[in-house]
């Protein structure tokens, strides 16, 4: 399938998704892209058939009706009880494998042509299904420059180069490093890059902090791979030759249903209720505080931290700074 009716397909579903009403052909063909380009009806009409055949071959349910006595010919929707998928359920693994999914992908493009084709349908008089779900754009919180060229030179397989800061040296004693890259994580609330090191002929992690300047891509594209039996994550927690911070353990009062990613690392003690409030009382265990009151103040009223008092009193305090600046809603 070519990319053009690729998106010409995508775009009548969307269409035809977002709309209580029945849409005839000519209504659509003013609407959706790529149907103003046929050069004549006969064309438009058999553009339109094989569209229709093609989606219904995908499994996509497309309903035919008249939204009036009065109307003369057939119109086209898509009933979201019909298309939606059920309920899903997931493991714990699971749910967070795809929640990071979520937050890690982002379409642009995609998220520009579907609120284009909603504006267009308002536009033509069309009535939107106001309960249709909203395009989201989610992004990685990072603000480490370096991020997004690693990123695509992880996903193009393509070897690269930087300047690095070890631990302890000033920033005018940096070495150069060539790195086969293998993936991007991120570990205890800092970012990393996994690879190939050529100048030591040896896996490595570097932190994306310390990496000083620009990165350069050497060498082509789909030479670097990333071997099967690599665990990344596992690799950085392993890695750097410093010994891990003493963890120590605080209790905390998740809001009943919320917080999952505190859910995943902590261990439920039991039930109870703060201001009313269900929840359930855990126990978690923590190597940076200083991290972890940002991580935890985070989730805003739906977390209380219990004990130890300097947690408690470093996740108030950026609340209130938060609450101060205007930046909680």
């Amino acid at each position: 399938m070519s990319v053009a009716r690729a998106e010409r397909l995508v775009n009548l579903v969307l269409c035809l998704l977002s709309t209580r009403q029945y849409l005839t052909a000519e209504r659509v063909r003013g609407i959706v892209p790529g149907y103003a380009d046929a050069p004549t009806d006969e064309a438009f009409f058999r553009m339109f058939e094989r569209d229709k055949t093609e989606l219904r071959e995908l499994g996509i349910p497309l309903e035919v009706g008249r939204n009036s006595a009065f109307d003369a010919i057939d119109g086209y929707r898509i009933a979201r009880r019909d298309y939606e998928l059920g309920e899903i359920d997931l493991e714990p693994d699971e749910a967070a494998a795809v929640a990071l999914a979520v937050r890690l992908w982002d379409s642009p493009e995609l998220t520009g042509a579907a609120q284009g084709a909603l504006l267009k349908l308002r536009a033509a008089g069309v009535d939107v299904d106001h309960g249709a779900p909203s395009v989201v754009e989610p992004k990685v919180r990072t603000t480490e420059r370096t991020f997004t060229p690693l990123l695509a030179a992880v996903q193009a397989g393509q070897a690269v180069t930087f300047e690095y800061r070890r631990p302890g040296m000033p920033t005018d004693q940096l070495r150069s490093r060539t790195l086969e890259p293998w993936g991007v994580v991120s570990w205890r609330g800092r970012w990393y890059v996994v690879g190939h090191d050529r100048d030591r002929d040896a896996p490595r992690c570097f932190r994306l902090s310390r990496i000083v300047g620009d990165v350069s891509t050497v060498g082509k594209p789909g030479v670097v791979t990333r071997p099967d039996n690599v665990d990344l994550l596992q690799f950085v927690a392993h890695s750097g030759g410093a010994e891990p911070s003493p963890a120590s353990t605080a209790r905390l009062w998740l809001a009943r249903g919320r917080a999952a990613g505190l859910r995943r690392r902590a261990t439920v003690l039991g039930e109870r209720t703060v201001d009313g409030v269900a929840g359930e009382e855990v126990e978690i265990e923590l190597y940076h505080p200083d991290t972890a009151a940002g991580w935890i103040a985070g989730y805003g009223p739906d977390v209380v931290v219990l004990e130890p008092d300097v947690l408690r009193k470093a996740v108030a305090d950026r609340l209130l700074s938060l609450t101060s600046k205007g930046n909680l809603r």
